[in-house]
């Protein structure tokens, strides 16, 4: 076969072995359509769909909502963006990112004190949660000291406790669903200041707490939808820790940003928290850079808001 010949039977080969490649190549994606394949989808592909869960796993309770968690470093940077801001502010900064009328507790959540020289009250803090469910135990009858003691002892160990303390560090605010409408004080003057040993800044209740009087004295900040009277055990149960939990009619997911102040709590969803800080702030400078100027037309000294 001459030079020329040969050329031009290599190139046919090769072009035919190209084609036939190709054709192998489809061939088996079509036949095998679930098999994975290394491309990308395209744009606007629906993601895969989720793998259902099996009754087994059903039966024994499943939580479809996962629980993010964060470093004590992206909290601190997240706590900066909030310093200062107000409620009024945050939901202004919702509004923009598109979540109006998202996330504001009921006004029935609401300070128990206000500081309003300082304004010492409010909070800017990252949320941890728990969830205290009505209990369908039978009561204690009556009996002496000792063994009541015993009893209500043992339930707060094994039934109502509070497991989230090493979950608190500095900035955190506790946010708690107390389901039922129960006069039980699960917050108190004590466990309170516990809390803010572990570096816990406020408390986000949807129901109650006791020692109230003495909670206004100790400075805390709480914000509460009533008083309550009676002590956790024979009442409430410890349903889960760290969870989301629903308060004020708000949804609170473990790591969103919560606000409060006297016009009441702000819950700000961690996705969106640095977007709604950055337009808020924007928001509270101008507010005080205009109200500094009537302060000044008035000759009114310079309070803590406009500073």
């Amino acid at each position: 076969m001459k030079t020329g010949q040969s050329k031009v039977m290599i190139s046919v080969l090769s072009l035919f072995m190209v084609l036939a490649c190709a054709s192998c190549s489809n061939t088996a994606i079509t036949a095998e359509p679930n098999k994975a394949v290394n491309a990308a989808p395209p744009a606007g592909a629906n993601p895969p769909k989720a793998v259902k869960p099996s009754i087994e796993e059903l039966k024994a309770g499943k939580n479809y909502i996962a629980t993010k968690v964060y470093s004590a470093q992206e909290d601190e940077e997240m706590l900066n963006l909030y310093k200062g801001l107000r409620v009024a502010d945050v939901v202004d900064g919702m509004d923009k990112v598109g979540l109006k009328n998202i996330g504001t507790m009921s006004p029935d959540i609401h300070p128990l004190w206000k500081d309003t020289e300082h304004y010492t009250h409010r909070i800017q803090g990252i949320a941890v949660t728990a969830r205290y469910v009505p209990t369908n135990k039978p009561q204690a009858p009556a009996m002496e000291a000792k063994p009541y003691d015993e009893w209500r002892d043992n339930w707060y160990t094994n039934f109502s406790g509070e497991p989230f303390i090493p979950l608190i560090r500095k900035g955190t605010v506790l946010v708690i669903e107390e389901s039922g409408d129960g006069d039980t004080g699960s917050i108190g003057s004590n466990n309170i200041m516990v809390w803010k040993m572990a570096g816990c800044i406020g408390v986000v209740t949807s129901n109650t707490s006791r020692d109230t009087d003495e909670i206004i004295t100790e400075k805390m900040p709480l914000y509460l939808k009533k008083v309550g009277r009676g002590i956790r055990p024979g009442r409430n149960e410890l349903e889960s820790v760290n969870r989301p939990v629903v308060c004020g009619g708000a949804l609170v997911e473990p790591g969103d940003i919560i606000v409060a102040d006297g016009e009441g709590v702000v819950v700000v969803p961690r996705a969106k928290a640095k977007e709604v800080a950055e337009y808020a702030k924007v928001i509270l400078e101008k507010d005080k850079a205009a109200r500094q100027g009537i302060y000044k037309q008035l000759g009114m000294p310079m309070d803590d808001s406009v500073k």
